[in-house]
């Protein structure tokens, strides 16, 4: 079993990165395969709303100029997907957003190419905000039939700077409790 985590941040090894580590390194303890694709530094447009991916059903994007093929891919490979995002003016990063538009439009395009494949959000805050990211998140993963997993509470942890998520005790707590129940999900689903 596989699980492709994609941290949303322009920051590598920001909060956001901290959070998705913590839930991959649970799934790790249960020996389910991570991998975090890092959107940092990498520039995703929008979809351009061609839907030429309705007609070609080659499970990509028609737009070429950027990684996202090679993310679909990737969804398409795991059995998992963790997608991570600070929270941005009460919303997700605009790369987020990006891969969020092009892979799930691709996704529907395809049969719901990740349809029961199981999915999490994770976000990180400085204070305010994080539901409406959260919920965008989970949209991504509701529209496209997948299941998703559960916490001890939203999966939301509190910090501004680099690190600063540590110190959310409640934050920590519920981003490894989300690790285990997804481990636990994706061994009842494969098992």
């Amino acid at each position: 079993m596989k699980v492709v985590a994609f941290n949303g941040s322009a920051r590598k090894e920001g909060n956001t990165a901290i959070l998705l580590n913590m839930v991959l390194g649970e799934l790790k303890q249960e020996g389910i395969e991570t991998e975090l694709v890092q959107l940092a530094g990498t520039q995703i447009q929008g979809c351009s709303a061609c839907f030429k991916c309705f007609g070609t059903k080659d499970r990509r994007c028609a737009v070429e100029k950027d990684a996202v093929n090679d993310y679909i891919a990737k969804m398409a490979g795991a059995d998992g997907i963790l997608l991570g995002s600070p929270t941005y003016f009460s919303d997700v990063s605009a790369g987020m957003k990006a891969l969020i538009e092009r892979c799930g439009m691709v996704s529907r395009a395809n049969g719901d190419l990740f349809k029961r494949k199981v999915g999490a959000g994770v976000v990180a805050v400085r204070r305010a905000g994080a539901i409406s990211v959260f919920n965008s998140l989970n949209y991504f993963f509701l529209i496209g039939q997948m299941i998703v997993p559960g916490s001890s509470y939203w999966n939301v942890a509190i910090g501004r700077e680099a690190g600063d998520v540590l110190k959310d005790e409640e934050g920590v707590r519920t981003m490894k409790d989300l690790g285990q129940n997804m481990a636990w999900l994706l061994k009842k689903i494969h098992t």
